[in-house]
């Protein structure tokens, strides 16, 4: 990778510029909408429903409960989705030009990476207007992200793989992102969960490291670092099959396209 690294670079800028080809307000497009999305869920949760986390009398608190949430979801689904169609819209470029195929895996983790970075930086901003900027706890961050974009990048890269073949794994998981979004505590904190439903939130993979983001920015605690373990067992287990199965199916693919 290193070896192409002009290449990879190139089409992340590539992809930055055509995104906004065209558009009046540019990568301001990439900030809207998260933005709309979290104003929505808060306007309508805080202000119309008047929700509330269990415990917690701040104003500010369900906003960064939601961000906080919102915006690595946003990450991860971003790189997944990305990641899943990246070998049929670069037909062209694969049947066309000798490059290692991985590369394509790493631009879109890179691509999303400056879309996170700018949308963290403005809640970072807003964090520290608010005087609610966490402290030596955002060092975890990194940590939760490395274990989140590795299990979206080998998540998708297998899924990827598969849908030049069966073109039905997109559809399938555009669906399955709706359910698994509602399975997350997101929106909603986890202790408003009947008891006898807990489980099932709690069987997800991303509550644990969307729990780890809540807590850091709202309370600047430690994540419960056992209830990363799924998603560090599945990150592991995805980037393995994603590796095998792109490097079994490698030659093929170009042909398939």
């Amino acid at each position: 990778m290193w070896g192409y690294r002009t290449f990879i670079l190139g089409l992340v800028a590539r992809d930055y510029r055509s995104r906004y080809l065209n558009s009046i307000l540019g990568p301001g497009w990439s900030v809207l909408y998260p933005l709309a999305q979290i104003l929505i869920f808060t306007l309508i949760f805080s202000q119309v429903m008047r929700a509330r986390l269990p415990g917690i009398e701040d104003s500010f608190a369900y906003s960064i409960y939601v961000c906080s949430g919102i915006l690595h979801w946003q990450f991860f689904v971003e790189t997944l989705t990305r990641c899943q169609n990246v070998f049929v819209e670069q037909a062209n470029l694969l049947k066309k030009v000798s490059f290692p195929r991985s590369s394509l895996p790493l631009y879109v983790l890179l691509s999303a990476g400056i879309n996170y970075l700018i949308l963290m930086l403005l809640f970072l901003g807003f964090l520290l207007i608010a005087g609610r900027l966490p402290g030596v706890s955002l060092a975890a961050l990194v940590l939760l992200l490395f274990l989140q974009q590795s299990f979206a990048l080998g998540l998708g890269v297998f899924l990827g793989t598969l849908h030049v073949f069966f073109r039905d794994a997109g559809h399938l998981l555009g669906t399955f992102l709706q359910f698994w979004f509602w399975l997350t505590p997101i929106v909603y904190p986890l202790e408003i969960v009947p008891a006898s439903l807990r489980f099932v939130p709690m069987l997800n993979p991303m509550t644990g490291l969307i729990r780890g983001y809540q807590g850091i920015f709202l309370e600047n605690s430690w994540p419960v670092w056992q209830s990363l373990l799924p998603a560090g067992i599945l990150a592991c287990f995805f980037v393995l099959l994603g590796y095998y199965t792109f490097t079994k199916l490698d030659y093929e693919l170009v042909d398939e396209l």
